[in-house]
């Protein structure tokens, strides 16, 4: 027996429009919900995946995911905004919580947070380091005793490095 190759499939996570965004607060923030973040990936003949990230004071539970994910199906469904065939999967956002949105960044400030870029900067695509928080449109990020300001527009996604 010879060595067989190896595929590894990596499925990029992008948000999603902001039309769909929208939608999906509509739904969702009558409901008690904060929408954390909403992702769209995947294309083709494998169909898409739609993540609907929540949170609330009290925490999420799988009853929780339940009850949104049957509400906002049938949302999807009238209003149709993905043509294609998807997945729905709606999440809390965990340990490693996904950071979207400015107030995001100033939330979170004092924590440690692994940001993936859309194009090199300071010849760095991937940076962790300690969250600063916002200045204008930019995020700052110590990383390695220097602080950098990162264009919002720039970060493809980032996380919090969950604590211990």
């Amino acid at each position: 027996m010879g060595l067989a190759p190896i595929f590894c499939l990596w499925v990029v996570m992008q948000k999603a429009p902001g039309g769909l965004v929208e939608l999906v607060e509509r739904t969702l923030t009558p409901m008690g919900y904060e929408v954390v973040g909403v992702e769209l990936a995947g294309t083709g003949t494998r169909g898409r995946l739609l993540r609907v990230y929540i949170d609330q004071e009290a925490g999420i539970t799988l009853d929780d995911c339940t009850a949104v994910s049957h509400q906002l199906s049938g949302v999807l469904d009238v209003e149709d905004p993905i043509r294609e065939h998807y997945t729905l999967e709606v999440s809390s956002p965990g340990l490693d919580r996904p950071l979207f949105t400015a107030a995001h960044f100033e939330r979170f400030a004092g924590h440690e947070v692994r940001i993936r870029l859309a194009r090199l900067i300071d010849k760095r695509r991937k940076l962790t380091g300690l969250l600063k928080g916002m200045r204008g449109d930019a995020v700052l990020v110590e990383v390695e005793g220097e602080e950098l300001a990162v264009p919002l527009a720039d970060i493809e996604s980032a996380r919090l490095v969950p604590e211990f």
